[in-house]
């Protein structure tokens, strides 16, 4: 009794100690200590090994971004006041140490991640404090290591394009909240945003239009742009990973090159590519091979999602018929899956690993180089599914993960589950342990989280940023801090300290404490039906994007039930 005790005080120390320390995610202890280390002109970065010069840059750099204050950088580490050290430990990845003396500032790791994760909470203890020379910091030890080591944000820019300034600016958020994985969709049905240049029509026509307006002109990241952002990411230790969507979700693809189209159903004009045409899976492969040179991640995310769609405009083919004949397939699915896999196999010839939406864990992949993004809520049986055959699972499920969902009962651009359920920050805070079971959340298979923003409603960047900030905030905590440390009242109080920097950063975000000194920012009102262009009425079906498939209807009710029995803010 007397041991349970001595844990609840221990752990109820370090909750109380970082009630009055602004970072997040919350550290996994903080102990204060007397005094104060004073920062000024004078001070100095130094480091014990010169591998981690650009890290003394990068603390060099936004300390005098956000604080104005200049200091310098010296490789000799006896004239250091704030003091860069790499170690020989067991370390996970991303773990530090970081002390404040009144003398000296020590950030400890066995890695340049775990460094660069000290710096960014040294950051934001000075950007806590008031701007100008000198800034004095409360001393004391942080000892910290991630819960995940995938900790992910997902951008939809097929739907709406942004560019690369907003991407940058996302990229710096992301890193300071560790987050460390970038999961850009840069192909769909609205637009191809990526210069392939074997096939430059994929850009140039199928980049053409969006989801609001089919005819606005070409927008696409250029191979220079892309490798800047890659390189961007990587200085702030986040992996890009690129999607590109097969065999459904390819209508731009088809604009541009229409000799490789599935074929069209009503509704769903050019949806899937054509897995009889044997020339689609060179062509495919030709375009994965220059993404692959692009993003050095070693990891390419196929989609794989919601082909049944569009997958009826196989039927009755000849060379479909055939395909089918051949293999002995007895159904579409079987050759969704032929296709899926031998596109698989282009990716893992590469030494990449596959990435893919869970509808393909139906899929015989190969477990060693698959992960799974687990994003419907209302099919438990395929993440267990996934666990099962030996999957990775990232959890990035609609429900309470997806971004374009509403945040509030009162707004009304966005998606809600079932007409009714939406995605507050204590949803996204409390994820995944209020929702799921144990023997899940204790897999080795589960890398993480990841928090996904489709765009249909979203066209401007003032919208998105209300849409993504401070939910951000609260994915960052839920996929770094150890679920035992996790207090939604600190996290309301760090976070309220925090809302001057989106200001001073000029983000429009949703304030929770304050809804009305933000009002909802709307670009589009919902398009809960639309018509086709002999003006009949029908109902849109896409269920990832805006509502949920037929197939998936069935199950709607009791999926969200089952993962939304607590009440809503």
């Amino acid at each position: 009794m007397k041991f349970f005790s001595l844990i609840f005080f221990i752990l109820f120390f370090r909750i109380v100690s970082a009630q009055n320390i602004n970072i997040i995610p919350l550290p996994k202890s903080i102990v204060k200590t007397e005094g104060t280390f004073q920062l000024n002109g004078n001070t100095i970065i130094g480091m014990n090994d010169n591998a981690m010069l650009p890290l003394a840059n990068y603390l060099q750099t936004e300390l005098k971004r956000t604080n104005g204050v200049a200091i310098a950088v010296d490789p000799d580490e006896q004239k250091a006041q704030i003091d860069l050290k790499l170690v020989n430990s067991r370390e996970v990845t991303g773990a530090y140490d970081l002390k404040i003396d009144r003398n000296k500032i020590t950030i400890t790791s066995s890695g340049n991640e775990g460094v660069f994760y000290g710096i960014i909470s040294l950051l934001q203890l000075m950007r806590a404090q008031p701007a100008g020379n000198p800034i004095n910091i409360t001393a004391g030890e942080i000892t910290d290591a991630p819960r995940y080591q995938w900790r992910g944000f997902m951008l939809d820019e097929s739907r709406h394009f942004f560019g690369k300034e907003k991407v940058k600016q996302l990229l710096n958020w992301m890193a300071f909240y560790k987050l460390n994985k970038f999961h850009w969709h840069l192909t769909d049905d609205d637009g191809w945003r990526m210069e392939v240049k074997k096939y430059p029509r994929l850009a140039q026509v199928g980049g053409i239009g969006n989801h609001t307006d089919s005819l606005a002109p070409a927008k696409y990241y250029t191979q220079d742009d892309i490798k800047e952002i890659v390189a961007y990411a990587q200085d702030r230790f986040i992996t890009i990973i690129p999607e590109v969507d097969m065999p459904g979700h390819a209508t731009a693809a088809n604009k541009a090159y229409p000799e490789f189209s599935g074929g069209s159903i009503r509704n769903y004009e050019n949806y899937t590519f054509d897995p009889g045409n044997e020339k689609t899976y060179s062509y495919l492969a030709d375009i994965l091979k220059e993404v692959n040179t692009l993003f050095p991640s070693h990891m390419i995310h196929l989609g794989g999602d919601e082909v049944a769609l569009g997958n009826q405009a196989w039927a009755g083919r000849p060379e479909i018929t055939a395909l089918l004949a051949k293999n002995k397939f007895t159904s579409l699915d079987d050759l969704e899956h032929y296709f899926f896999s031998r596109m698989a196999d282009t990716v893992i010839a590469m030494d990449d690993k596959v990435l893919c939406w869970d509808e393909a864990a139906s899929t015989n992949l190969n477990p060693a180089k698959t992960i799974v993004f687990w994003w419907r809520q209302n099919f438990p049986s395929q993440l267990g599914l996934s666990l099962q055959k030996k999957y990775d699972v990232v959890l990035c499920p609609r429900l309470p993960l997806y971004l374009d969902f509403v945040q509030d009962k009162t707004h009304i651009s966005g998606r809600r589950w079932n007409g009714l359920y939406f995605n507050s920050l204590t949803d996204i805070y409390n994820f995944p342990d209020k929702v799921l079971p144990d023997d899940e959340l204790s897999s080795p298979l589960v890398l993480g989280i990841q928090a996904n923003i489709w765009t249909e409603t979203i066209g401007s960047e003032k919208r998105l940023d209300f849409m993504t900030y401070p939910r951000l905030a609260a994915l960052a905590e839920s996929g770094w801090t150890d679920p035992a440390l996790k207090n939604e009242s600190s996290f309301d109080t760090r976070l309220k300290a925090e809302l001057p920097l989106f200001d001073k950063e000029g983000i429009y975000y949703y304030n929770p404490f304050d809804p009305a000194a933000h009002p909802e920012a709307i670009d589009f009102m919902p398009r809960i039906a639309k018509h086709d262009r002999k003006g009949k009425h029908h109902k849109h079906l896409h269920e990832r994007k805006l509502h949920h498939s037929k197939s998936n209807s069935s199950h709607a009710k009791d999926g969200a039930k089952h993962h939304h029995s607590k009440k809503k803010k």
